[in-house]
């Protein structure tokens, strides 16, 4: 029987992030997927990097696993009424995400707050992104916003029918803490992973969700901790952090001071691991193609953190709290990476050092299960160095 199997080399890396903070950097200079799973990572004089179906030459840059945006709004197809904007998804892919996870398709005109409706929409929303990525771009949809009246049972038939994720909780009806912690409850029960609203309201219909009902819902991820757009109070944002051991999410689209304050808390406890990235877009403020880049040279530069480091809030940390099989450059893992560089002209020694001075990396190409997705980006700066495929 012929050999099928889908052969992708990447030779002649500079370095490799890993996305795992025990270990974020790799050594190697070569990477092979086969059928979009990593098979193997080391030196390509000492690995089986022949009858490739595709060979990339990285160019002595560097190779990253895809960014993954924990904290999005989608709602169909690559378009969003919140902007009237089309394609967005796209723009993120070139901005080096490659994974996107929805906090509630919010924005659909004429939302179904009804049991039956919005039960209806979240089943066909985890439908058409499991059947269509726009891109190439994992989009992990279908997340119901919780309203009063929900039973048991509507969480078992929404995790028999497919849906993984809820909306974020204190976007509809629920917002007291008592009755959204009975349904996060079952929605855990079922296999469903919660995401609450943290902070003052962002869209009409939502209200404030402060510390106490964040720590008595006990959602799995403390979504926009930083706020989306208006944070909680210094001692409030301290305390979800000290006061549980639930995903921290740090967001674009919030207050960037209290984004540095979380990240710090999180390291003073020595849970660094809980920090993950998210824009939070399509929002008022717009998409942000870049934001997770952003967030990254943000925190680095404001936080005084390793690049790699904040790397890994953006890949490994989000991957292990969504439970993944992307986000980490290891044996087995999906072949989902990004290709960067320092951006031309832009100050520092590499990279690493660039981003630590608060300057974005150029991006030269993303690749989604072991496929080219894009090439050099349309949105970063230009990345003095740029892969290419080569012919074989």
């Amino acid at each position: 029987m012929a050999d099928t199997r889908q052969k992708l080399v990447i030779r002649h890396i500079g370095r490799i992030l890993s996305g795992k903070l025990e270990s974020p950097l790799l050594e190697g200079d070569c990477l092979v997927a086969i059928d979009g799973r990593i098979s193997a990572i080391g030196h390509a004089r000492q690995m089986d990097t022949d009858q490739a179906d595709v060979t990339i030459d990285a160019a002595d840059t560097w190779l990253a696993p895809g960014l993954i945006d924990s904290h999005v709004h989608p709602v169909i197809g690559d378009y969003t009424p919140r902007q009237q904007q089309i394609h967005w998804i796209d723009s993120c892919l070139h901005g080096g995400v490659t994974t996107m996870i929805s906090a509630g398709e919010v924005h659909v005109p004429g939302r179904p707050k009804d049991i039956v409706g919005l039960k209806a929409m979240a089943i066909a929303s985890q439908r058409w992104y499991e059947n269509f990525r726009p891109s190439g771009v994992k989009m992990h949809a279908g997340a119901p916003v919780l309203e009063e009246g929900m039973l048991e049972s509507d969480f078992r038939d929404l995790a028999e029918a497919g849906v993984k994720l809820l909306g974020e909780v204190g976007l509809g009806s629920v917002k007291a803490g008592e009755t959204a912690a009975q349904m996060v409850k079952w929605a855990r029960k079922y296999g469903i992973q919660s995401t609450i609203h943290t902070g003052g309201p962002s869209i009409p219909g939502s209200g404030l969700i402060d510390k106490d009902i964040v720590l008595e819902a006990d959602a799995d991820i403390i979504g926009h901790i930083n706020g989306g757009h208006t944070a909680l109070p210094d001692d409030q944002i301290r305390c979800l952090c000290e006061g549980c051991r639930r995903g921290i999410e740090i967001v674009h689209n919030g207050n960037e001071r209290a984004g540095l304050l979380a990240m710090r808390t999180a390291f003073e406890i020595e849970q660094s691991e809980r920090v993950i990235l998210g824009t939070d877009s399509p929002a008022g403020s717009g998409v942000q193609p870049l934001g997770i880049l952003r967030l990254i040279a943000m925190l680095s530069s404001l936080g005084d953190v390793p690049a790699e480091i904040a790397f890994c809030f953006a890949t490994g940390n989000t991957a292990r709290m969504r439970k993944l099989d992307t986000g980490i450059i290891e044996v087995g893992k999906a072949a989902d990476f990004v290709i960067l560089d320092q951006a031309q002209h832009s100050p520092g020694a590499d990279m690493l050092d660039s981003i630590r001075q608060g300057n974005l990396p150029g991006i030269g190409m993303t690749i989604i299960d072991g496929k080219v997705t894009s090439t050099r980006s349309r949105n970063t700066p230009p990345a003095a160095r740029l892969p290419s495929i080569v012919d074989t």
